[in-house]
């Protein structure tokens, strides 16, 4: 389970990279990906890679990057976190991604999981309800170069109903209940990997696939994301 593994990093630390040594990240990401990723179940190798490729430290906070390989989840601002790299890898995988396909991500954040879908997806959509964050993480997607992420600042329970059918839908921050524009705006076939659930009860992370006009679910674990926020004009 989710919140088990998170517990269980409190107490397992893992080895900080020296400040700004490029080598020490990169052997960081390779016992990230093996200790937290591989030895855990994430079995594609496409997901592994794209976990091996692309720099967390980046994504977090400066003050915050020799712990930045950490097994745990990390506060990026605004009351927000950037996922376990466990959570992050296990969400892509559920999702199948194939090179052609193009995803819908709710909830930027970082900017993080973005990277990661970029590395496998044709085109990534990701919606960010909280201004500085969104226009933060385009800033940063920009200047690495993905010219293949598209970010907007918005209400992602609206979704992005000018650029659907989206191939995959990926949601980072937990709503009550699916919401019908993500499943309207999701393809016959497609795939749906979210949180569900009251920040005050436990989350169930759900997975889904659309047959037939509908969706069909399933529970793959319990979870702890921060709530999904409806917002007017953001």
């Amino acid at each position: 389970m989710y919140i088990v593994s998170f517990l269980l990093s409190l107490i397992s630390p893992q080895k900080s990279a020296s400040a700004e040594n490029p080598e020490s990240y990169t052997l960081l990401r390779e016992q990230m990906v093996k200790e937290q990723i591989a030895n855990r179940g994430v079995k594609d190798e496409r997901v592994l890679k794209a976990m091996r490729s692309v720099p967390r430290h980046l994504f977090v906070p400066k003050s915050s990057r020799s712990i930045s390989y950490q097994d745990r989840p990390l506060p990026i601002g605004e009351g927000q976190t950037i996922s376990q790299p466990y959570i992050v890898a296990y969400m892509t995988e559920a999702l199948n991604l194939k090179p052609k396909d193009r995803v819908l991500e709710i909830g930027t954040g970082s900017g993080y999981q973005a990277a990661i879908l970029a590395e496998l997806a044709k085109e990534v959509y990701t919606i960010e309800l909280v201004p500085i964050l969104g226009n933060r993480a385009s800033k940063l997607l920009d200047e690495m170069g993905y010219k293949n992420i598209f970010v907007k600042v918005g209400d992602g329970y609206k979704g992005w109903p000018d650029k659907a059918p989206f191939d995959a839908v990926i949601v980072t921050c937990a709503p009550d209940k699916i919401p019908k524009a993500l499943i309207d705006q999701l393809k016959e076939g497609g795939r749906v990997i979210i949180p569900v659930g009251s920040q005050f009860r436990a989350q169930k992370l759900i997975r889904g696939v659309k047959k037939n006009g509908r969706l069909v679910t399933q529970d793959v674990m319990s979870v702890l994301f921060v709530p999904m926020v409806e917002g007017e004009n953001k």
